[in-house]
């Protein structure tokens, strides 16, 4: 087979792999991006995940220390005693200092931050916005995009759209469960909150 064609039909599944994103739909509207901002509280939020990567899988639970107003400690444990690891996100920095597969699970930062329900990507031009109902969408930037869709001012789901194809998303079904998914790779992380705890401060060393 010739290898420009070995190349088209690479190029051809990568597209099926990823979905294609639809244009957007309802009233123009002003683009005016709702306060996601994490609660004025600390909070630790328990939750049992499972990440798949192709043929791998893992699953365990884990723990999201949140505070206001960008900082969150995510601490995962595998299995049956198989391991784990642990990040650390302040602002749009990712530190991950611990060994293991903990990289592998984790999204991009702004995607991080929407599976906390805050809206946070790099500034871009060209903003729009359309509004249908109580469900806003707005699109940051050009090529490639984000995507960001609220409901009732809460930040519902955010994808990242290049050419007309959905490369990645984060969508918030409601607060107990996320999933993230990097469409091309089949790749998805899939949280699932058992509960949410305001708690008082958080020792300073678990920043650092």
């Amino acid at each position: 087979m010739r290898p420009s064609r070995v190349l088209l039909g690479g190029v051809l599944a990568l597209c099926a792999c990823a979905p294609k994103a639809p244009p957007l739909t309802g009233e123009i509207a002003p683009a005016r991006i709702p306060d996601t901002s994490l609660p004025n509280v600390h909070q630790k939020i328990v939750f049992d995940w499972s990440f798949s990567d192709g043929e791998y899988r893992a699953k365990g639970d884990g723990a999201a220390r949140v505070a206001s107003p960008d900082s969150v400690r995510l601490d995962f444990f595998v299995s049956n005693g198989m391991g784990g690891g642990y990040a650390r996100l302040v602002g749009d920095v990712l530190t991950i200092p611990s060994e293991g597969r903990v990289h592998d699970y984790l999204p991009p930062v702004p995607m991080i931050w929407a599976t906390l329900g805050r809206f946070a990507v790099p500034p871009l031009p060209d903003t729009s916005a359309r509004v249908d109902g109580d469900t806003l969408r707005v699109e940051i930037g050009r090529n490639p995009r984000w995507r960001a869709t609220f409901a009732s001012g809460e930040l519902r789901r955010l994808e990242l759209i290049d050419g007309d194809r959905i490369r990645e998303r984060t969508i918030r079904s409601d607060d107990r469960h996320v999933i993230y998914e990097r469409t091309g790779a089949h790749r998805s992380l899939d949280l699932a909150v058992v509960r949410i705890d305001t708690v008082p401060d958080f020792d300073a060393s678990i920043w650092h």
